[in-house]
């Protein structure tokens, strides 16, 4: 006979989703709304899309998207007029809103119609690249996180180095990122890969942004001459392509299954990112299911929970290209070295980085401000 489980509504509220992006906070919504759904969790997401896309409500498998247009962008934070009027249904419906922070937009519809509503922020990262905008935004941020029932750290590091949630620490629950088992890797593609980068190369996969530190790994590449293989968005224009020496290969952005390849191949993994934008490192986390040794900087934030310097990879100062370099030959000539930092990597995700172990969390904080919210008089 099939378990029943206590049906809890949630509604996720991010700026953006899929199909449009499958990145980072995104996908940690989807792993959540998918992974809880057999245990009564039905969940709905809340997010601004192009005009395109922002018409009825539609399925992403065992969930529901209700988009809101994007009516225009400040500092690369979207904002919407509609977005009020779907949220004050939505949240209303719900017995608990999840918040995905930073999101300003989101501050703002918690304190016109969330506050009457259980609440729980999953704080993904501190604002670091705007900063004079931050002091104007910082007292509407400081009224939304203080009022939030609960708030959520992705690292014990990210915890105890973030000046803001120093203030609500009390509140302050640490939930890591988790992912699924990894999937069988296609030896077609393997093979593919193989023929057209090689093996034995370092791997860099992610989206080229400002604090990625891909111009550090590019300088780490010519002082070492090691081979480098690049893949991800440059949409942005991060990485000049035709200046780049010729042992790094740039191969744009990939599929899953295809990223799965080239991990498969990879010697390591190195993760150059140097500002605390780079606040967990779901790529890193993905290398050490593949079961590979990792490259990273010392940032105080999840990146160094998930690569545990000597035992999992290499630990290293940002934006040390010298030091980088020094790193990257290391592990070449250490093969064994490699192979049991990659056993470790891969131990350490089945100990605290499974989606299942994330999820479970997530539901007892579910449960607990749902029940809260029954108990409790209907308008606070």
């Amino acid at each position: 006979m099939a378990l029943r489980f206590e049906t809890v509504k949630i509604l996720h509220v991010y700026k953006t989703y899929v199909p449009e992006d499958f990145t980072g906070v995104p996908r940690v919504i989807h792993s959540i709304a998918e992974g809880l759904a057999d245990y009564g969790v039905e969940s709905r997401v809340l997010a601004l899309y192009s005009e395109r896309l922002s018409g009825e409500q539609f399925r992403v498998g065992r969930h529901s998207v209700c988009p809101a247009r994007r009516d225009f962008e400040i500092a690369s934070s979207g904002f919407s007029v509609s977005a009020f009027h779907k949220f004050r249904r939505l949240a209303s419906e719900a017995d608990v809103v999840h918040y995905h922070f930073p999101w300003p937009m989101g501050d703002m519809l918690y304190l016109t119609f969330g506050r009457h509503r259980s609440s729980l922020v999953t704080y993904h990262s501190d604002i670091v690249k705007q900063r004079r905008l931050f002091r104007a935004y910082e007292p509407m941020m400081h009224r939304f996180l203080k009022g939030a029932d609960a708030i959520v750290a992705t690292s014990p590091n990210y915890l105890s180095s973030s000046a803001v949630l120093e203030r609500y620490k009390e509140k302050v629950h640490v939930i890591p990122i988790g992912l699924p088992g990894r999937a069988s890797v296609d030896e077609d593609l393997v093979e593919y890969w193989r023929q057209k980068v090689g093996d034995g190369y370092f791997l860099f996969i992610g989206a080229l942004r400002y604090y990625k530190g891909i111009d550090t790994l590019i300088e780490a590449a010519r002082q070492s001459g090691l081979p480098v293989v690049v893949a991800g968005s440059n949409d942005k224009g991060e990485l000049d392509i035709a200046q780049l020496p010729k042992n790094v290969v740039y191969v744009r952005e990939v599929s899953e299954a295809d990223k799965e390849a080239l991990l498969d191949l990879c010697a390591a993994f190195v993760f150059p990112s140097h500002l605390r934008s780079e606040a967990f490192g779901v790529a890193l986390l993905e290398a050490a299911r593949a079961g590979k040794p990792m490259i990273s900087c010392e940032l105080g934030t999840g990146t160094s929970f998930v690569n545990a310097h000597g035992k999992t990879g290499v630990v290293i100062a940002p934006a040390d290209a010298g030091e980088l370099s020094q790193a990257m030959i290391h592990l070449d000539s250490e093969a064994e070295l490699r192979r049991a930092m990659g056993r470790e990597a891969r131990l350490r995700f089945e100990r605290l980085f499974r989606a299942d172990t994330m999820n479970q969390e997530y539901l007892k904080r579910y449960h607990a401000l749902a029940q809260r919210k029954r108990t409790e008089i209907p308008e606070r």
